[in-house]
């Protein structure tokens, strides 16, 4: 993709390019501003970090089966260290229990347990309303359908 030759700066800028910068940056701020809301939220029903919704998400999705580590590490873009002490974070809480697969690998396999069941569709009421409570004042659904579209051009 080629950046339009006829643009003209905007905010101030010399550069139009600058516009990319601000939009990553914007990104950033909107992050710093709504994941401290959310993450304390989520800390007053026992979540220590947002990333154990996706991983019990992914668990109870798997059900009985279960769901490999490795699948995790690739669906969630999380290095292998990091996704094993999040797992043992949540395993020492209760909401998970953890299984050697079989096999020749040292691979484990994550299965929901009883207190966990049901915790993300909990969960992610919590983020429902707190992503609502910042986005509904400042965008029409037609602004954030076209938002999510652009958004998504970056996302590989």
């Amino acid at each position: 993709m080629t950046t339009n030759s006829d643009a003209q700066p905007q905010f101030g800028d010399d550069d139009p390019r600058t516009a990319y910068n601000r939009v990553f940056f914007a990104i950033l701020r909107i992050h710093r501003t709504l994941m401290p809301q959310i993450e304390k939220a989520l800390r007053e029903v026992g979540i220590a970090d947002p990333i154990w919704y996706e991983i019990l998400l992914a668990t109870e999705e798997a059900g009985e089966a279960g769901v490999q580590m490795q699948v995790l590490e690739r669906r969630l873009f999380v290095p292998q260290y990091a996704l094993s002490r999040h797992v043992a974070r949540i395993e020492k809480a209760g909401l998970i229990r953890r299984a050697a697969a079989g096999g020749a690998g040292r691979g484990q396999i994550l299965y929901i347990a009883e207190a966990g069941r049901g915790l993300p569709a909990r969960i992610w009421q919590i983020y429902v309303d707190k992503i609502r409570s910042a986005f509904v004042p400042a965008l029409t659904t037609d602004e954030a359908y076209d938002l999510v579209r652009v958004l998504n051009r970056l996302y590989r």
